[in-house]
């Protein structure tokens, strides 16, 4: 129906919507009662003849629909007024992001994972048509984000990326160039590139031989690493406070340090390069230039031209609801009177 939801989060607000429900049967419930204490039904109705459950429920309903209306009007949905498929030329580019424990090492400021979603956001930010995917990779792999000219909706998977999102912990940059290579669906496509943001750690042992046959599917991959050589311990925080730093069997703090050796390795079988990520404008100049020298293949992508906004519908529906419950009187009306719901005329 609609094309983009600006604004999720206003979704919560409906959740007024089920308490003014509960508050209405409760009032309900505590009126009967004390109406009980009062007087018999018979004698109720011939005090307030012109009392109607039914415009009781009535005005719920339309206070509810009122409050929905603005939640969807904060909510802000848009449509696209037209679908252009245009051309583009490019290269597809998968960033494969370490988001293990030992990314949260302060070695280099603010923390290495931070560092690591700078590094991809400036890189991102400067690319012209290319294409991008994301991939999250600890212990296993995880697909963020497929291949897409949508570089806003990378930036927000991105930003979301923690160190806490996958369970399966440890390093296996192997996981990731394997995923990696689900990513790129066009064979004939050479102008494949994969490129892994890592501290270099890898528990598998593998990552080098599988860049290998990467590699000769046409994947070339690029290697940045984020951290130290001296290293750092890893903070173990609560409420964004430091509590304590991680601990090896011996009760010895644990020292990460970054693995060049290992990502250059990767990145030599990859047909690739190694980029040391301290410097970010050394790190984006060195993509560009890479990226500059490649063949650009020329591909569609759909997209909106434009993205209208749609919440003043919902405003102004929301506005009238509320007026409408305003003047909706508790009282039956002369049509009601005919329909007699709820035999409330008896």
């Amino acid at each position: 129906m609609f094309d983009l939801l600006e604004e999720k989060i206003w979704f919560w607000t409906l959740l007024i919507i089920p308490v003014v429900v509960v508050l209405f049967l409760l009032l309900q419930i505590w009126k009967r009662s004390a109406q009980k204490k009062f007087a018999d039904k018979q004698m109720l109705n011939r005090l307030s003849p012109n009392k109607s459950f039914f415009k009781s429920i009535l005005k719920v309903i339309v206070l509810c629909l009122a409050f929905a209306c603005l939640s969807m009007a904060l909510v802000n949905p848009k449509n696209g007024t037209k679908l252009e498929t245009v051309k583009r030329e490019g290269v597809d580019i998968v960033f494969a992001v370490d988001v293990s424990k030992s990314m949260l090492a302060e070695d280099i400021a603010p923390n290495r994972l931070e560092k690591s979603k700078q590094l991809v956001t400036q890189i991102v930010n400067n690319l012209a048509s290319d294409r991008v995917g994301i991939i999250a990779y600890a212990g296993k792999a995880f697909p963020q984000l497929p291949i897409t000219t949508d570089y806003a909706s990378a930036k927000m998977f991105l930003n979301n990326m923690n160190t806490d999102m996958l369970s399966s912990q440890g390093t296996a940059i192997s996981e990731a160039i394997k995923l990696a290579k689900t990513y790129f669906d066009n064979e004939e496509q050479t102008n494949r590139v994969l490129i892994i943001i890592s501290d270099g750690e890898d528990h598998t042992e593998e990552a080098v031989s599988i860049a290998e046959e990467a590699n000769k599917e046409g994947i070339r991959i690029f290697t940045i690493g984020v951290g130290d050589l001296k290293g750092g311990p890893i903070p173990i925080k609560k409420n964004g406070i430091v509590q304590s730093y991680k601990k090896d069997g011996q009760g010895e703090t644990v020292i990460t340090r970054l693995n060049e050796e290992t990502l250059q390795g990767i990145a030599e079988e990859g047909n690739g390069a190694y980029i040391n990520g301290k410097n970010t404008d050394n790190v984006v100049e060195s993509i560009r230039e890479i990226l500059n020298s490649m063949d650009k293949t020329e591909f569609e992508a759909k997209q909106f031209a434009d993205f209208k906004d749609q919440f003043q519908w919902f405003l102004g529906f929301g506005i009238f609801f509320l007026l409408l419950d305003v003047f909706l009187l508790e009282r039956k009306t002369a049509w009601l009177k005919k329909l007699n719901l709820f035999n409330e005329n008896f």
